[in-house]
């Protein structure tokens, strides 16, 4: 079964309190330990104290952002400035709703924003939202059929579990990487961009010769709100040649 809601929705939280000017945000926080308690695993104790002392998911929390990763879409943007009034921009593996808050708000009433997930987020304010297994056809002609037209940009924050192995998990997130691509070069407009989340080290040659051949400017971003100790990186395109 498969699901469409509308632009309607109320639980947009972020929606018009963050502009262009930057993040406005430190990332600097007082230590807080976590109280040890009876049973608890050693590891989940650590993510706790993470969650706990991590800048970024105070402030998420403090602007109404439903993820901390609202914030890698907003370094990136400060940047490079694809996000811009009136875009159109389609947001695959869009759960929580943090990266399709955000650009519903950069991009503003004069725009659109379309996010599509296998399990699908509550409403948000200026985001239509499909629920659907994106490597499957009918999802994405159920996609394409909502869009009625080309598409500035495509973002892709998509990533496979986690298997503990290093080169598996690369070639896993790679090909959803890949995925994002095909779809992005059938609806993206002359100039558009991409965005897709990859994996540090292994090998992603034929994914960055793709886009090299497909879009005027390809580089690597690991905006300041990823994670030090994680593995993840961008894959930024812009200027497609269509």
């Amino acid at each position: 079964m498969t699901k469409s809601r509308g632009r309607g929705g109320r639980s947009g939280g972020a929606r018009g309190k963050q502009g262009r000017g930057g993040t406005g945000f430190t990332g600097r926080q007082t230590t807080q330990k976590v109280r040890s308690a009876k049973g608890r695993p050693i590891a989940s104790t650590r993510w706790l104290q993470r969650q706990l002392n991590d800048p970024y998911v105070a402030e998420a929390k403090r602007r109404g952002y439903r993820s901390r990763a609202a914030f890698k879409l907003i370094e990136m943007d400060d940047k490079l400035g694809l996000l811009r009034p009136g875009a159109v921009v389609v947001d695959l593996g869009a759960a929580p709703g943090g990266w399709s808050q955000v650009a519903a708000e950069r991009v503003g009433a004069s725009g659109q924003v379309f996010g599509l997930d296998l399990l699908l987020p509550d409403p948000l304010e200026g985001v239509e939202l499909l629920e659907g297994d994106f490597r499957e056809a009918e999802t994405q002609a159920r996609l394409k059929a909502a869009l009625c037209g080309p598409v500035d940009l495509v973002l892709s924050d998509m990533a496979a579990s986690a298997t503990g192995h290093a080169a598996t998990d690369h070639l896993r997130i790679t090909a959803l990487a890949e995925s994002a691509l095909d779809f992005a070069e059938s609806v993206l407009k002359p100039g558009g961009g991409f965005i897709a989340k990859v994996l540090q080290g292994g090998s992603e040659r034929d994914l960055l010769e793709r886009l090299k051949r497909a879009f005027a400017k390809v580089r690597h971003i690991k905006p300041p709100a990823s994670r030090k100790d994680s593995a993840e990186l961008y894959v930024v395109a812009t200027g497609y040649r269509g």
